[in-house]
């Protein structure tokens, strides 16, 4: 077993979840932490030093917030076994899941109050993140110049359930002391999820004393711009990481209906009381939830849960949905057709 320098290695988020994983590890291998993922090498850090590996040669490929093995070979150190994770931030896409980050306790949910603002991403965020099991912490930016700030912010905590806490501030002015403090514990991993140019890597900077580059949004529509192109893992002085991220406009949860639920838990709460056990919460008689949840929230549920689902179909079950469809509105354009006497 490799020796453990538990100090040094808390201060990059180590965790008692890795000790039992390297019981078989060889004195020759090298415990470090992923904190960046270029083409051809990643960018890892041991706690004492950062320095560069090459990927994996076989495998699934290491993504930042991976605790890793290292052997050094022709003079170059390579992955030579990815530990498993605690948490792995995930989403679908197209082409099956992404996985975005490992090893994560709190994703700070930046979003803007001036055109950014967005309630039905938010919950989409809060969706994703809670999934995978890591903590979401709402984190509202530009109330300096988005309009109405505060009806929106009373708005927002009215729709989304109490626990999960909120924070108005200004990215540039933060310290690991203030209102972030109570996730900035020692050996605590974060990561900011938003729109381009909300303030991610502006809160990073001030939060870890960085210098990344940052920009600002585009006039009139208030769209960031990419500044911040790759996933990155930086270290805060009061001993916890902040990993950075590239704005992404796909954002499906990688969930079953029962982890959806975990973002809307009002709703299934009150689901619980529906005279029908399977109530759509539409128009069916003895709804509990209908007229007690935010009608557009509501919304959001229904088409959140319709993603997930068709998510968890087979390739045979779509495309007989997409039959039954065709069959649906081939007879509806047929009864027009009859009422209008074609």
């Amino acid at each position: 077993m490799i020796a453990i320098d538990f100090p040094t290695l808390h201060g990059i988020g180590f965790k008692q979840h890795v000790v039992s994983q390297l019981a078989a590890a060889s004195p020759q291998q090298r415990l470090a932490r992923v904190t960046a993922v270029q083409r051809d090498w990643l960018a890892v850090d041991d706690g004492i030093e950062a320095f560069h590996a090459r990927h994996l040669r076989h495998g699934e490929p290491a993504v930042v917030g991976d605790w890793v093995l290292l052997a050094a070979a022709g003079g170059e150190y390579w992955i030579d076994t990815v530990l498993e994770p605690d948490t792995r931030l995930t989403r679908r896409t197209p082409s099956g899941r992404q996985t975005l980050a490992s090893n994560v306790d709190t994703a700070l949910l930046l979003m803007g109050l001036d055109q950014d603002f967005n309630p039905r991403r938010m919950e989409r965020y809060i969706a994703v993140v809670r999934a995978c099991g890591v903590a979401p912490v709402m984190v509202l930016t530009k109330s300096d110049v988005g309009l109405d700030a505060a009806d929106k912010i009373v708005r927002l905590r009215e729709r989304i359930p109490d626990d999960v806490p909120v924070l108005s501030l200004h990215p540039a002015e933060q310290i690991d002391s203030g209102p972030l403090a109570p996730w900035l514990g020692a050996g605590q991993t974060l990561v900011l999820l938003g729109s381009s140019g909300v303030g991610k890597s502006t809160l990073t900077n001030a939060l870890t004393g960085s210098a990344q580059a940052t920009g600002g949004t585009r006039q009139g529509d208030d769209h960031g711009r990419h500044t911040t192109t790759a996933r990155s893992l930086h270290r805060c002085p009061g001993g916890a990481c902040i990993i950075d991220t590239p704005g992404l406009r796909a954002w499906q949860p990688d969930a079953d209906q029962e982890e959806l639920g975990l973002a809307f838990d009002d709703i299934a709460a009150l689901a619980q009381q529906c005279q029908f056990r399977d109530c759509a919460h539409e128009s069916e008689p003895g709804c509990a939830v209908r007229g007690m949840v935010d009608t557009d929230r509501l919304q959001n549920y229904r088409k959140l849960l319709r993603e997930v689902r068709r998510a968890e179909q087979t390739a045979l079950e779509r495309i007989a949905e997409r039959g039954k469809w065709k069959v649906l509105m081939k007879g509806a354009r047929q009864r027009g057709r009859e009422k209008r006497g074609g």
